[in-house]
């Protein structure tokens, strides 16, 4: 990618522009964003001058979503969550699906939100 300059008396000052795409990101791309600005600001400042940076938000807030939406479930028919239970004792359905919520964004936090394999990957 070449930048192109403008010259301002003495100064040249990048032509820098948004891409044109619109992406919508999320609580989980905010925390990315956030952990990269604060954590990893070279990777963060190459993506924000390369326009990669909103797509690469996006991507982990779909991830991440898609992730949650499909182990949420899983774990509470592994732990034996069903709507009997929703039925029988409200309070201790809402206290385990609370519980596999929290650690399911654990994972999703660990592995992709503040994870390291992204870093590594193709600017």
């Amino acid at each position: 990618m070449k930048i192109s300059y403008t010259k301002v008396g003495d100064y040249l000052i990048p032509n820098l522009t948004l891409p044109d795409e619109r992406y919508s990101i999320g609580k989980y791309g905010i925390l990315r964003r956030e952990y990269l600005r604060k954590h990893h600001q070279g990777l963060y400042t190459v993506m924000l001058l390369r326009g990669t940076l909103l797509k690469h938000l996006a991507e982990i807030d779909k991830t991440c979503h898609e992730m949650l939406d499909r182990l949420i479930p899983k774990m509470a028919e592994r732990e034996g969550v069903t709507e009997a239970l929703k039925t029988a004792d409200q309070m201790e359905w809402v206290r385990r699906m609370n519980s596999i919520k929290s650690r399911v964004e654990e994972i999703l936090y660990h592995d992709y939100v503040y994870g390291e394999e992204y870093e590594n990957e193709e600017i």
